[in-house]
């Protein structure tokens, strides 16, 4: 988390990007300027049309001057990213991965959170049960790309993916962790997942770093557990985990698990954190093209999201009122989290936040 500003004015960029994204981040933008009322910041918005309509039109996804100009705001609103007329590939690796290495944001940030009122397919579990963050290394691993084929088509075809560590990324993301664990100060229990006993090189780097920048933080008990054995305790104890760190893929793959523990992909939260730098925050579920100028998807992940980003740029109180209006919202309004099943449309879930964050 940054120092809050002396000017408390926060320029950001607002990428509403394809599908359902724009509604959801209108709502999140609307429970924003609320709280820049109640709390007396102010918001610079700088709208962009990076998404899939505009390669549709142009071929253009993010240009280097597009990425470039990017490293002047404050922080990142992102809708989504996904067009069901665009090639998959395109717009993750042009849009999503170009912004987070161009903007080394190296850290994926996933709270996962049950809030009250919101329904877990976890038997017996409650809101006591899960919550915990994963850190996710977000710049290196299996996602730089590296590899090649050979025989390409042939039936001895050979593909090689190159899974990427330095020392230099693994320990930023480590001490990262630490600093996060220490200063959640619940369980300070830092669990590292990965896979020791078969990646013998890349989870070895991460096993020896992790031993040694623990003896910096003798408050926090650092843990292991392997990413099956971690996805198999997700499910069955839950409540033993406080920060669990991994690399970028086993990151991407149990931060799903994670959201749907939570009570699914319309409540989850995320960011891409650069903390010397730009940091981008979206919602995880996606564009969902299906129920595009519907007014019926969940904007609750995008709202949570704008609340991480406040807290990002040091407006604590603010992000944590924002939470307190959400959970409100899923423990007394909602009938479920599904696009069409709330109770309420996309805009009427935003105004029932509004109106809970302004009586607190």
């Amino acid at each position: 988390m940054k120092k809050m500003n002396k000017s408390r004015n926060y320029k950001i960029a607002v990428i509403g990007g394809d599908g359902t994204g724009p509604e959801v981040v209108r709502e999140a933008l609307k429970v924003l300027a609320a709280s820049s009322k109640k709390n007396g910041y102010k918001l610079d918005l700088t709208p962009f049309d990076f998404g899939g309509e505009r390669f549709l039109k142009t071929g253009k996804v993010l240009s280097d001057k597009e990425m470039a100009g990017l490293k002047k705001f404050d922080a990142i609103l992102l809708g989504a990213v996904g067009h069901p007329d665009v090639k998959p590939g395109i717009l993750e690796k042009g849009l999503l991965l170009k912004a987070r290495f161009g903007l080394e944001q190296y850290i994926n940030l996933r709270p996962v959170k049950l809030y009250p009122g919101v329904w877990t397919p976890l038997k017996d579990k409650g809101p006591q049960d899960i919550d915990f963050v994963v850190v996710r290394e977000n710049n290196e691993g299996l996602y730089v790309g590296e590899g090649s084929f050979k025989n390409k088509g042939k039936k001895n075809e050979v593909a090689t993916q190159i899974s990427r560590n330095t020392r230099k990324g693994v320990e930023r993301c480590i001490r990262y962790a630490f600093e996060l664990t220490r200063k959640r100060n619940k369980r300070k229990k830092l669990t590292l997942c990965g896979k020791t006993n078969v990646l013998t090189y890349a989870m070895d780097l991460w096993w020896r770093v992790f031993q040694e920048v623990a003896k910096e933080y003798p408050d926090v008990t650092a843990d292991y557990a392997h990413v099956d054995a971690t996805c198999m305790w997700m499910v069955k104890n839950p409540e033993w985990f406080d920060v669990i760190v991994t690399d970028n893929m086993f990151g991407d793959i149990i931060t799903d698990l994670g959201a749907m523990i939570q009570g699914g992909m319309g409540i989850a939260a995320g960011g891409n954190i650069n903390p010397e730098g730009v940091s981008m925050f979206e919602p995880i579920g996606g564009s969902a093209p299906k129920y595009t100028g519907k007014n019926v998807i969940n904007p609750l992940a995008a709202i949570c999201a704008g609340g991480m980003m406040m807290d990002s740029l040091g407006e604590t109180k603010a992000a944590e009122e924002i939470e307190k209006a959400v959970m409100s919202v899923t423990q007394n309004k909602l009938k479920s989290l599904a696009a069409g099943k709330m109770g309420y449309s996309t805009t009427q879930v935003g105004d029932l936040v509004v109106k809970t964050l302004s009586s607190l």
